[in-house]
């Protein structure tokens, strides 16, 4: 095996697209799990494979990245599970750094929407290409020429569709697979996809007056000749530079269009790329083993405390025992239980090759953001803190776990899931976050895996910087604002402020320091 055979892709989408019934199918129809546990299904036994976080399994929607990896036909697919919700944006952007292409999931009925938007500008801020599934087509939707144009439009992309559906909702009789010539049509009562398929000559076979109502046939050849003509034709450098995404239509939840879409990241995407680094880019044919932490989660299984920190492979062949030194701290740790991920379930990995997302057991010494390299000679960069939005005290409801609460907000801030702030005076920590459902997590986590009852309380600030300039004009700002700066887990000055204006007004007065919004890790 070697690092062409891997594909490592993200699902992005809006929350309710599909994305997590999408993943699944995915993972079904590639052969890793045998049952697929719908969202809203009872019972723990059938929740989402790969939603395991109790709050996502309550809500049926995703908040942490999963790493899920299967292979199909000699390839291994390693595909990252995206948060859809947009309170978490972060954990989002650092997921996507470590992936080399992606799918985007748009609903046939809302077309783009906000969050949609947000994850697609990541991609294009890293040039990752997207394939474009657009889902549901079995319910109403809109026109499929709107959702083209609109996809088109809102994100500046030429778009190749790839298939067709055959009617929508109530008139829905199935989809047809130009670069194959194939017809796939609901079968039973559940309508679903069976994957039995009508192989044609093309449009014009006699054989699709067969399969067909007269009107559906009369609107496939109709709109089949206008998609063709209307937009642009397949071209792989365009869509592997990210100028041109194709598009398939289907049924997550109806198992239309998974086989497909498989099928084309195995056949379009790009293998492992290289990855932007000082003093320069890392090339995956490099000898040496080099990778970066994208996310650190701690607790996955609550019964061992474990914290797992997740490394994509960038040049090199990982070998069980290797010694790699993190850029952290510069010391070589001996790498003994790697592992391969599928959702909860794991396996030991033996051998990783670039592109591959391997987990590395350990008691806090790697974060997010850390190089693991063998002669500790580069650095990944590219992967930012942004400025909180929301600040709260936490105000714990039994003062004799102070100890236990700064291991969890220490543990939490490492993940990623929240950034911890001392204030230099008074004692009550400060939590910020992206958005408010993270501070749902926050609370539900600190019960459930910590035994810690907090609650969270205004804060007297709007929103935190990071300092920077020299340490002279740093100590004289430092003492005349005693009271709004703190420091950040790694001890970094910050600077609390209690509204955008006055960071404004302390920019200008201060114009040798730098009041930033995002951190390089």
């Amino acid at each position: 095996m070697t690092a062409l055979n891997r594909r490592t892709f993200a699902i992005i989408s809006h929350p309710d697209a599909g994305k997590t019934t999408l993943t699944e199918k995915l993972l079904l129809t590639g052969g890793a799990i045998h049952l697929a546990g719908e969202v809203k299904a009872r019972g723990a036994a059938r929740r989402a494979r790969s939603d395991w976080m109790k709050i996502e399994q309550q809500r049926g929607i995703s908040v942490t990245s999963s790493v899920m990896t299967f292979e199909r036909q000699g390839i291994t697919f390693n595909l990252l599970d995206t948060p859809g919700h947009e309170d978490f944006s972060e954990d989002t952007y650092r997921t996507l750094t470590a992936v080399d292409s992606a799918i985007m999931v748009i609903d046939a009925a809302k077309g783009i929407e906000p969050q949609t938007r947000k994850l697609f500008e990541v991609c294009r801020l890293r040039s990752v290409p997207i394939i474009t599934f657009v889902n549901k087509v079995d319910r109403e939707g809109r026109d499929p020429f709107e959702l083209l144009d609109e996809v088109a439009d809102a994100l500046a992309l030429d778009v190749c569709p790839m298939s067709w559906p055959v009617g929508m909702g109530g008139q829905f009789e199935g989809v047809y697979d130009f670069a194959r010539n194939q017809l796939m049509q609901p079968e039973g009562p559940s309508r679903e996809y069976d994957g039995s398929v009508t192989q044609l000559s093309g449009l014009d076979d006699p054989a699709l007056a067969d399969k067909l109502s007269a009107q559906a046939l009369e609107r496939l050849t109709e709109e089949a000749e206008l998609a063709q003509g209307g937009y642009a034709s397949f071209d792989l450098e365009a869509y592997r530079h990210g100028d041109l995404t194709p598009v398939y239509f289907g049924s997550a939840l109806k198992r239309f269009g998974i086989e497909e879409l498989i099928d084309a990241i195995a056949t379009h995407a790009p293998p492992p790329r290289s990855q932007p680094a000082e003093p320069e880019s890392v090339d995956p044919t490099r000898k040496d083993v080099t990778g970066f932490i994208f996310k650190v989660q701690a607790n996955m299984d609550p019964q061992h405390r474990d914290r797992i920190a997740f490394m994509r492979l960038v040049s090199g062949t990982f070998r069980r025992g290797m010694k790699l030194v993190p850029s952290g701290h510069g010391k070589p740790i001996a790498v003994h239980s790697p592992i391969l991920f599928f959702a909860q379930d794991r396996e030991l990995a033996d051998e990783a090759l670039p592109g591959d997302i391997i987990g590395i057991p350990n008691h806090g010494t790697l974060r997010v953001g850390d190089t693991l390299s063998e002669k500790n000679d580069v650095r990944f960069t590219g992967l930012p803190n942004f400025a909180p939005e929301i600040l709260r005290r936490v105000q714990l409801r039994d003062p004799t776990k102070t100890k236990q609460l700064r291991k969890a907000l220490d543990d939490l801030s490492e993940e990623g899931v929240i950034q911890v702030f001392y204030p230099e005076i008074g004692s009550q920590w400060i939590v910020g976050v992206v958005g408010q459902l993270q501070l749902e997590v926050l609370i539900s986590r600190l019960e459930a895996e910590y035994k810690v009852e907090a609650v969270l309380e205004m804060a007297p600030f709007d929103t935190a910087r990071w300092l920077n300039g020299p340490a002279e004009a740093l100590e004289a700002f430092k003492r005349i604002s005693m009271n709004n700066m703190a420091k950040d887990r790694d001890g970094n000055p910050v600077f609390m402020a209690r509204s955008a204006w006055d960071v404004g007004y302390q920019q200008e007065k201060n114009p040798e320091l730098t009041f930033s919004a995002t951190r390089e890790r």
